[in-house]
């Protein structure tokens, strides 16, 4: 819930960008479809690999209701945003507050070895996010629950070790609860806007799935570099990460992440009035490269 002295929310701003960012999406996904050159194709995949991070960063916004102060347009636009993610809007919002609610919790440390944890599993899930393969987890889940909600059910694994150090339990429990119906529709709707895409712009498969692994990796890698080996602490567990300027504009101040677990509701824009420099702020790159290693020993004295 919004309290009456936080600062205000730049819709109209947030309205443009999202046009602005969705139209620059499909121009790349066009180019990487239609291109007579490769180098062309690759430029076009990497302008799109950020682009679409800025229509992640407004379906981020859309979650926490402060894309629009009016909460039927706030929904509208998330869901809009959601579809060239692509998933579920309301899927997404129930599995990202979640993520608030156990962040460095024991269910949200994939960056540590913790005694007793499946190690093949650990790594497995870490370099899936390396990767951009964590990305395909998201699209693909939001279809089997539209066609077979049951088998998501069964993946969840409450009361195990595969349920805890995974975060299956916690994620996957949300669905109990979740509307159903309204899922699907979502889900529908991803799907009739990427196929309009498809149509209206002829893209090819391969192009299309040159912009979508670039993005995947792009979007996979900062989701935990913001919070890999930070404070085992739910709301001060992240790094306000140092990285160039212009990177930064283009993901609507996602780097500032700490910032944001303190100040949840504060939209993108202030975000950087409310940046700690009292703390520790690494670089993107730096963490970045550390996280291929893998994940570390759980320390004696937790951080």
């Amino acid at each position: 819930m919004r309290t009456a002295d936080a600062p205000p929310i730049p819709a109209a701003l947030n309205a443009v960008l999202l046009v602005a960012a969705m139209g620059a999406g499909a121009l790349c996904l066009w180019t990487a479809s239609h291109a007579e050159t490769l180098a062309v194709r690759l430029v076009a995949a990497g302008v799109f690999s950020y682009v679409n991070n800025t229509v992640f960063s407004l379906l981020h916004e859309a979650t926490h209701g402060v894309l629009h102060p009016s909460r039927r347009v706030n929904n509208g636009l998330g869901r809009l945003a959601a579809t060239f993610f692509p998933t579920s809007f309301t899927l997404q919002r129930a599995f990202h507050l979640t993520h608030h609610r156990h962040n460095r919790t024991d269910r949200e440390q994939f960056d540590y070895l913790r005694p007793g944890d499946h190690r093949w599993l650990k790594r497995a899930q870490w370099y899936a996010i390396l990767t951009g393969i964590y990305w395909v987890f998201v699209p693909v889940g939001a279809l089997v629950f539209a066609l077979a909600p049951g088998l998501l059910k069964r993946l969840r694994g409450p009361g195990t070790r595969y349920g805890e150090q995974t975060g299956a339990d916690a994620y996957l429990g949300r669905l109990e609860e979740a509307p159903g119906a309204l899922i699907r529709a979502e889900v529908l709707g991803m799907v009739a806007v990427q196929a309009a895409l498809a149509y209206a712009l002829d893209l090819t498969p391969a192009g299309w799935a040159l912009c979508y692994a670039a993005f995947a990796v792009n979007w996979s890698s900062l989701q935990y570099a913001d919070h890999a080996w930070s404070p085992l602490d739910v709301r001060e567990g992240a790094w306000d990460l140092r990285v160039a300027a212009p990177v930064r504009w283009v993901f609507l101040n996602y780097h500032y992440h700490r910032a944001h677990h303190v100040h949840p509701q504060v939209p993108w824009l202030y975000l950087g009035r409310y940046v700690d420099e009292s703390v520790p702020r690494p670089g993107f790159l730096r963490v970045w490269l550390q996280m291929w290693r893998g994940p570390r020993p759980f320390p004696e004295k937790a951080p």
